[in-house]
């Protein structure tokens, strides 16, 4: 595997780096750097070490281990599946990956059931796992099959060339038809499970961007309908994004108006549905678009929204 590091990757540590380049997690991208697999401009690179644009990161990954998650008889709504990929419509209590607190229920032990073995890549934690949704956020997934799938979709995701729409529910209504959200992402300083924007970009925090545009407003509950389209693939980003802004997403435990959790009426979770997901397909090229509607839940409270709007 050999990858050139661009501008997005400009001053990072080798192991967040290549994690990105890559498609795997920091500490698999560190393992590979301690076991001596990684070569940054054919010298040996410590995980700690500053990328620079235009260096040259060379990976030797070992050979996959088996996935150590069970295959789980789990329902699931699949939107599209070929011998390189599986396109699913991800419910929102569904956890995408094994780990602490979830070691089982996941997407990957109901995929591991579904379709049998998957790219081992990304770890046995979390084979064919090329993105994640979290918790909470329902809709449109893709998954890898095998190696060559999940290295080509990876690839797409950190050049950006990924088309990714989001539904978002936010409190309040902007003035604004439409907006961006240009500020770096980094871990919170004090909450280390929580993101938080950087308004002075430094070497921890990681370039962000998410447009969105208003879909519908609903002045009577200071609630909008906004269709969200996040450029770069950071944790908790759309979330973070509108937060910042005065946006924060409608039923947000942990980015919620003032750090408050607050309830939303008929919704358990964040009112965040990824509804549409763009790619080119691994093998044969193809442009292909999915899309997934709102779950019943969030329907449910867009219509609530608007027969109050037109209540005399």
């Amino acid at each position: 595997m050999r990858f050139v590091v661009g501008d997005a990757e400009d001053g990072l540590r080798l192991d967040t780096a290549l994690a990105g380049l890559a498609g795997v997690s920091r500490s698999q991208a560190r393992r590979w750097i301690d076991e001596d697999r990684v070569r940054l401009n054919t010298g040996a690179g410590s995980a700690s070490q500053r990328v620079a644009v235009g260096d040259l990161v060379d990976a030797d990954p070992p050979e996959p281990v088996p996935a150590d998650a069970r295959p789980e008889a789990i329902p699931l709504r699949i939107l599209f599946e070929d011998a390189s990929i599986v396109v699913v419509d991800k419910a929102a209590d569904m956890v995408v990956h094994p780990g602490p607190g979830h070691a089982g229920g996941t997407l990957v032990n109901a995929l591991l059931h579904h379709c049998g073995p998957l790219a081992a890549v990304g770890g046995v934690q979390r084979p064919g796992i090329v993105h994640r949704l979290d918790r909470g956020t329902s809709g449109v997934i893709v998954a890898a099959k095998d190696d060559a799938a999940h290295r080509a979709l990876a690839l797409q995701f950190h050049d950006h060339t990924i088309e990714r729409v989001y539904l978002a529910l936010a409190r309040g209504v902007p003035s604004a038809d439409e907006g961006r959200v240009d500020l770096p992402i980094a871990r919170h300083p004090r909450d280390r499970k929580r993101m938080a924007v950087v308004r002075v970009p430094g070497r921890s925090a990681r370039e962000a961007h998410t447009a969105w545009r208003v879909a519908e407003r609903f002045p009577r509950s200071d609630r909008s309908l906004l269709e969200v389209r996040p450029e770069t693939g950071r944790t908790h980003q759309i979330r973070v994004h509108l937060a910042a802004t005065g946006l924060p997403i409608a039923g947000d435990p942990v980015y919620g108006r003032r750090g408050r959790a607050r309830a939303e009426p008929g919704l358990e979770r964040p009112a965040l549905h990824a509804q549409l997901l763009g790619l080119t397909h691994p093998r044969s090229g193809e442009r292909l678009r999915f899309e997934a509607e709102p779950p019943e839940d969030l329907r449910a409270r867009l219509a609530a929204l608007a027969r109050r709007e037109e209540a005399p």
